[in-house]
């Protein structure tokens, strides 16, 4: 089984990372591959919508076809993001948009066909409003949406999510959320 592992955060040894490494390294995977979004060099899309019609992506070649054939390649995914402004990271969200081809394709009357189904898929979310107040104000709730909208359209399982809220008053991530993590490793398979 290939796991792709995808830390959105800008931050390598922040607490999204150490989410994704509570999961990941609880899977007994042959291989598991992991990406830093932040050290990727992809260009913006440009909304030509020519994707749609090719299956792959018309500007010149960098990290965003690359990703897109990593993804298209893994058996499961575990993806993680901090939340800025009630939402995932810049980057990811830059990932997203180039991916589009290698995540959904397109029937000839336009109805999306889900190029990712029967794979699995853990969300995790880090942010810095502590709880209640991440909750009545959808912080990390909005994150998670955006990004199940995006891998269901796709066609991943989303077998679990792990939600860190209150990171800026927290010096670590808790012991309940490795847990969790660990019990979500087996739920790949």
């Amino acid at each position: 089984m290939r796991v792709l592992v995808i830390n959105g955060s800008p931050r390598k040894k922040g607490n999204v990372a150490t989410m994704l490494h509570a999961v990941s390294d609880n899977i007994n995977a042959a291989d598991v591959h992991w990406i830093d979004v932040n050290d990727l060099s992809i260009r913006p899309c440009m909304g030509c919508m020519k994707c749609r019609d090719t299956g792959t992506c018309v500007l010149p070649e960098d990290d965003g076809h690359r990703m897109a054939k990593v993804i298209k390649d893994c058996d499961a995914l575990v993806i993680g993001t901090p939340v800025y402004w009630g939402n995932m990271s810049g980057q990811m969200k830059l990932m997203f948009d180039r991916i589009v081809p290698s995540m959904m394709g397109e029937s000839k009357l336009g109805i999306p066909i889900a190029l990712h189904k029967g794979k699995k898929a853990v969300i995790v979310t880090a942010c810095t409003t502590i709880w209640p107040f991440s909750w009545i104000a959808r912080q990390t709730s909005n994150a998670n949406h955006a990004m199940k909208e995006i891998l269901g359209y796709s066609g991943f399982k989303i077998v679990g999510k792990l939600v860190l809220p209150g990171t800026k008053k927290r010096s670590g991530v808790p012991q309940r959320i490795v847990n969790k993590a660990k019990r979500l490793a087996l739920k790949l398979y």
